[in-house]
């Protein structure tokens, strides 16, 4: 189990106070908490996750301004686990008695220790564990999702990690939403114009520490061949080694782009009532790199 416990205790009779008002079946129980950081500060927005003997979950959330959660079960055995962005998590097995309260008290939970950090040097993207993906309104009803099957890119890692500096480039002609006529059209002069501005470039010297294994990397998206600022919210997944033993780096990347922004606002289409796309285009990024041979 990781993390501390502190003041626990089971209550198994009926409680009074605020939550003498709180009404529950007879075959069910109040299961609370309360969790805290190792200076004893209440974690806000710490998620939960209440699961049965069988693993199927019950009941999940996260806790409120004051680090607090209270949730009415059936009565029973149970296994809670607590997690917040940069604290190890907390797990524990609670029974809940019928008509009755179950406190465990206050949860320590302890700060993870961040994963390691790519070692400097040039490292690069690796496109067959890689995904460059996007999330847009089709005529503000239904979601279309994409992605661009051929990019490249480099990151050249520094000590420290904040001098780092990435480019990458993606081919505008591999967009595929998996309909033909649609990509057709996505690559014609309407949307992409990928007969004039065959690539899309993003390029960043500003990386910034969060906190945790979250960064913000800022840089220079052209699109469309319009240049505009972008910062990818960046959570690093940290080292791995390949089948063949080869070092790896992972992190997941979002960031939301206006169309507008870019100059893709297919008057044509607008000026006939028909919004195509919605005003804002949602990217997701998985990425692994590897160095650069």
């Amino acid at each position: 189990m990781m993390g501390r416990l502190l003041g626990s205790r089971t209550n198994r009779t009926p409680w009074t106070g605020p939550l003498a008002s709180l009404r529950t079946p007879p075959s069910a129980g109040v299961l609370s908490c309360r969790v805290l950081d190792p200076v004893n500060s209440p974690v806000p927005q710490a998620e939960f996750t209440v699961s049965d003997a069988m693993g199927r979950v019950v009941v999940s959330g996260g806790t409120d301004p004051y680090g607090s959660f209270v949730t009415t079960v059936p009565a029973g055995e149970y296994r809670l686990a607590v997690s917040a962005e940069g604290y190890a998590p907390y797990r524990a097995t609670v029974t809940v008695g019928e008509s009755s309260l179950t406190s465990l008290g206050d949860v320590i939970m302890p700060i993870a220790q961040p994963p390691e950090l790519p070692t400097p040097g040039d490292w690069e993207i690796d496109p067959t564990h890689s995904s460059i993906a996007f999330i847009a309104r089709h005529i503000g009803l239904a979601r279309v999702h994409g992605r661009f099957n051929t990019f490249a890119g480099v990151v050249r890692i520094a000590d420290p990690m904040e001098r780092s500096a990435m480019h990458v480039v993606i081919d505008a002609s591999s967009i595929d939403t998996n309909v033909r006529m649609r990509d057709d059209h996505l690559r014609s002069a309407d949307f992409l114009d990928v007969g004039n501005f065959p690539v899309l470039e993003f390029y960043s010297d500003r990386f910034v520490h969060k906190g945790g294994t979250k960064w913000a990397v800022t840089g220079a998206l052209s699109l469309h061949g319009v240049t505009r600022t972008v910062t990818l919210d960046v959570d690093y997944l940290g080292l791995g080694n390949g089948m063949e033993g080869e070092a790896r780096a992972a992190c997941r990347a979002v960031t939301e782009l206006h169309r507008d922004d870019f100059t893709v606002s297919w008057q044509s289409m607008l000026a006939r009532g028909i919004a195509v796309v919605g005003p804002t285009i949602a990217i997701e990024l998985d990425v692994q790199v590897v160095p650069k041979s």
